[in-house]
């Protein structure tokens, strides 16, 4: 049952491909508002190291929440701490931290050191204070490897005359 009266446009190619052109534009106009609009909720990533221990780093612009190892710490007043002090941001950065390897104090010193690196990528200016207060050093001593023939990394097998 066809519609009496209705009149049907035939389109050409032309007209089909300029009719694309025209959706494909206005949905790239779209992405690059969405795109705007996700680049205002700037983030950085950084590492930091100690002895074995790694932290990775994500500091984002927010109400001082710490995550680590997706656990929400409630009043973060330790040695990690310290860099955002220093900066003056204490209610102004999220971090949200994945730290492994090495023992507590490791993990705290790498923390920190990561910290520290992400908030110098945000703000490039207060990289002479943290610098001042030693945020900015990596701690690069690690256990020595054990060596073959002897008992660890130096301590040789006891000596015998006879």
């Amino acid at each position: 049952m066809a519609e009496i009266g209705k009149v049907t446009k035939k389109t050409t190619k032309k007209e089909e491909k300029i009719e694309k052109v025209v959706e494909t534009e206005e949905s790239a106009e779209k992405e690059v508002k969405e795109t705007s609009t996700k680049s205002k909720a700037k983030f950085v990533l950084a590492i930091g190291r100690r002895k074995t221990a790694i932290a990775r780093v994500k500091v984002v612009p927010g109400t001082g929440a710490f995550t680590i190892n997706d656990k929400e710490i409630a009043n973060p007043n330790r040695i990690y701490t310290e860099p955002i002090k220093k900066a003056n941001m204490d209610k102004k950065l999220d971090c949200f931290v994945k730290v492994s390897g090495g023992g507590l104090m490791g993990q705290l010193e790498a923390i920190r050191l990561g910290i520290a690196r992400a908030i110098i990528k945000m703000e490039p200016e207060l990289k002479k204070t943290l610098k001042l207060e030693g945020f900015l050093t990596r701690d690069p001593r690690m256990k020595e490897r054990k060596k073959p023939g002897l008992k660890g990394a130096r301590r040789a097998p006891q000596w015998a005359k006879r």
